[in-house]
C-alpha cells in the first residue's frame, strides 16, 4: 500500500463502529476517496475535529491495492468556513455542493478545477453581498463542465442554428437550448428569457458574474433550470434542492 499526501474536503462521515467512521474525501490530485478512519468517532483521535463536514483538511491515506477501503492515517484542519454556521440557505448551499460531489462523481477520477472552484464556493457562499443562488449556480456550471454534461448556450441543441428571436426555450433531454423550430420536438422544453441566458452564460464562463445579483426573475429562471437539468444528468434528484430557495 503506497502512502499518499493530498488536500481534501470532507463531503461525508459514516459510523462504521463504536470507535470508527468512513470518510468519503474530495481530494485535488485524486478525486474522490472513502477512507477508514480508525478511531475516527473517538473524542480523542489522531482525527480530532478535521473530519467534520465541510472541513478542508490535510490528509495522509493508504490507498488500497484492490478494492475495499482505503485507510486514513492522518488528517489535520486547513481551513474551515464559519460564515456557512451563521447563514441557514448558505449552510445548505454547501451541503448540496458536498451532496453533489460524494454522490455524482467516481472514485479516483480527479478534477483539480472542480476541487478548486468547490473550495472557492464555500469560502464565498456566505459572504455580505453575494447572492447565494447565483454562487451556487456558478458551481455547479463547472461542476457539469468537468463531468462532461455542459448545457449548450450559444446556438440551438437541436439543429446547431443561431438563437434567434424571443422564444427561447431549454431541453434536458436535448441538453441545451432550442430554437423555435426544434422546440415543438421536445415536450419537456422551458421556457427561459433572454436575462436568464445572458447571465446563465456568464456564469459559465471564467469571470465572477456569481458576485452580481441578476434579479429575482432571472435568478429564480436560472434555479429553475439548473434543478431539473441536475437532477435530469444525475439520474436522480439530490436531497438539498427542496432547500435551496431561489
Amino acid at each position: 500500500m503506497a502512502a499518499e499526501k493530498t488536500l481534501a474536503l470532507v463531503v461525508r462521515t459514516t459510523d462504521w463502529s463504536e470507535t470508527s467512521r468512513i470518510a468519503t474525501l474530495w481530494t485535488r490530485e485524486h478525486g474522490k476517496v472513502r477512507a477508514l478512519a480508525k478511531g475516527g468517532r473517538r473524542l480523542k483521535s489522531n482525527f480530532e475535529s478535521a473530519l467534520d463536514l465541510l472541513t478542508v483538511c490535510s490528509i495522509v491515506f493508504l490507498r488500497k491495492s484492490s478494492g475495499g477501503l482505503d485507510l486514513l492515517t492522518e488528517a489535520l484542519v486547513v481551513e474551515r468556513f464559519p460564515r456557512l454556521r451563521r447563514d441557514l440557505p448558505a449552510l445548505y448551499a454547501g451541503y448540496y455542493v458536498a451532496e453533489l460531489l460524494a454522490d455524482w462523481t467516481e472514485d479516483y477520477d480527479p478534477h483539480p478545477a472542480l476541487f478548486d472552484e468547490a473550495r472557492a464556493a464555500l469560502q464565498s457562499l456566505g459572504e455580505a453581498g453575494i447572492p447565494t443562488a447565483t454562487r451556487l449556480a456558478r458551481f455547479e456550471c463547472v461542476l457539469l463542465r468537468e463531468l462532461g454534461y455542459s448545457p449548450v448556450l450559444d446556438v440551438c441543441a437541436g439543429c446547431s442554428a443561431p438563437l434567434d428571436g424571443d422564444r427561447l426555450a431549454f431541453s434536458a433531454p436535448a441538453g441545451g437550448m432550442l430554437c423555435p423550430a426544434c422546440q415543438a420536438l421536445h415536450r419537456d422544453r422551458r421556457p427561459l428569457s433572454r436575462e436568464a441566458l445572458a447571465m446563465l452564460r456568464e456564469l459559465s464562463g471564467t469571470g465572477e458574474a456569481w458576485r452580481r445579483d441578476p434579479g429575482p426573475g432571472p435568478r429564480g429562471e436560472i434555479r429553475h433550470l439548473l434543478n431539473h437539468y441536475v437532477t435530469y444528468s444525475m439520474g436522480r434528484r439530490p436531497r438539498l434542492l427542496p432547500y435551496l430557495g431561489s
